[in-house]
């Protein structure tokens, strides 16, 4: 029985350990958080998203960027640094931020978010829907004329696509949600996207992996690797030496980091987001949705409710910026009046690291010179919502199988 050892206990690194288990490899994770930890996996939106078939380099991105770089409270936001890696990054992403690139994206992504959501149906299928999958659809809500014109443009795109869509009035809006008071000149409906509660999920993951016989070590920190001759043979951890036949990397915002000592070179930044977890909100709408203008999304999960958004690059500190905060606050209680933006910031915000690649399509698959180095990251704000097909398809990659996705264009070499 071959023996994979995984760096990374998130969503993703969680996934691809529940399939290789099922494959019958033995599986050990590392994972340099406590168990429950708060990482980026635990406090998104939570939301499973086949709308999100553009990447983050988006076309228009960089005009956009440059509108918001000085605005520490924009959707978008540089710390300004000195940072080689960074600015690798930003040539790249802004290479990749056109409309062909986005054309070969769209149905990459298409496909990965629709094979996820179809193994997130079996999964709630298997533990009796213990994470709280909801299949009511999303709404990306305009309260500009603008904002309705652009986000119908990208539905034209969704039908090219073959994804159901709907651009809907206000009212119609209402209808479709009639939980929450909205303040819109109207909106788009994506009836295939679904939600959870991410806290649930992990806690499932978790259990799900344990239960079948997967050995998980928290509080462990990677420190060096051991190689042989075009292999790695040992991961050297604050917990020991632990070796494997295969070595799979899905450190999330980490994981570049990680493989640096490889002298494996990941183009990865952690784009900094932040959510508030209202616990008994005003008003309790029925879906989840997109206040498209502010790139704010605000999900229901169980009798509470999340509102986050933003992506800030940082690197990987995950200081709380008020002003940031206030603006989330400030952008939900305009889209919903009843949620007064008051309330929402005397909410403890959380904030956690989302893994970007500079042309928004995630790393999967192997990583030369190592013949036995698999990469599974950088799926940016799509990382719950991709998370089980990456780990299907790690599965098949290790399994030395034909992936059921193409892998070529989300080579872990693409930049290297």
């Amino acid at each position: 029985m071959k023996h994979v050892l995984i760096c990374g206990a998130g969503a993703v690194g969680l996934c691809c350990a529940l399939f290789l288990r099922e494959r019958g490899y033995q599986v050990t994770v590392i994972e340099r958080d406590s168990a429950g930890g708060d990482g980026c996996s635990f406090g998104n939106a939570g939301i499973v998203a086949t709308s999100h078939f553009t990447p983050l380099a988006a076309p228009g991105a960089i005009g956009l960027g440059l509108r918001w770089l000085l605005d520490p409270g924009s959707p978008f936001y540089i710390r300004p640094r000195f940072d080689s890696a960074l600015a690798a990054w930003i040539v790249q992403f802004m290479r990749a931020a056109n409309r062909e690139q986005a054309n070969r994206a769209g149905p990459i992504l298409r496909d990965m978010l629709i094979a996820s959501r179809e193994l997130y149906e079996k999964l709630a299928d298997r533990c009796d829907n213990a994470f709280g999958l909801t299949k009511r659809g999303l709404l990306m809500l305009c309260r500009t004329r603008a904002g309705l014109e652009e986000e119908t443009r990208a539905a034209r795109r969704a039908r090219e696509l073959d994804l159901p869509v709907e651009i809907v009035s206000a009212t119609r809006a209402a209808d479709i949600d009639p939980g929450i008071t909205m303040d819109i000149t109207g909106a788009v409906f994506y009836p295939l996207d679904a939600h959870m509660d991410p806290r649930l999920l992990m806690r499932k993951l978790t259990e799900l992996v344990i239960a079948s016989g997967v050995t998980i070590h928290w509080s462990t920190q990677l420190d060096a690797w051991r190689t042989a001759s075009g292999r790695i043979a040992a991961a050297a951890t604050s917990q020991g030496e632990l070796a494997a036949d295969e070595f799979v990397v899905a450190a999330g915002a980490w994981s570049a980091q990680v493989l640096r000592s490889l002298g494996c070179k990941l183009l990865l930044q952690g784009g900094k987001g932040y959510s508030f977890t209202l616990p008994a909100p005003a008003q309790m709408p029925r879906l989840c949705s997109i206040l498209s203008e502010a790139h704010v999304s605000v999900t229901p999960m169980g009798g509470a409710l999340r509102i986050g958004g933003t992506m800030e690059l940082a690197g990987l500190d995950r200081a709380v910026s008020e002003r940031r905060t206030q603006a989330i606050a400030a952008a939900a209680a305009q889209y919903f009046p009843a949620l007064r933006a008051q309330d929402i910031a005397q909410v403890r915000p959380w904030a956690g690291l989302r893994p970007c690649s500079p042309d928004g399509l995630p790393y999967i698959g192997r990583f030369a010179p190592y013949s036995n180095l698999c990469v599974a990251a950088g799926h940016a704000m799509l990382g719950i919502s991709l998370a089980p097909i990456t780990g299907q398809l790690v599965s098949q990659v290790l399994a030395g199988e034909q992936p059921r996705i193409a892998l070529e264009p989300m080579s872990p070499r693409r930049y290297s």
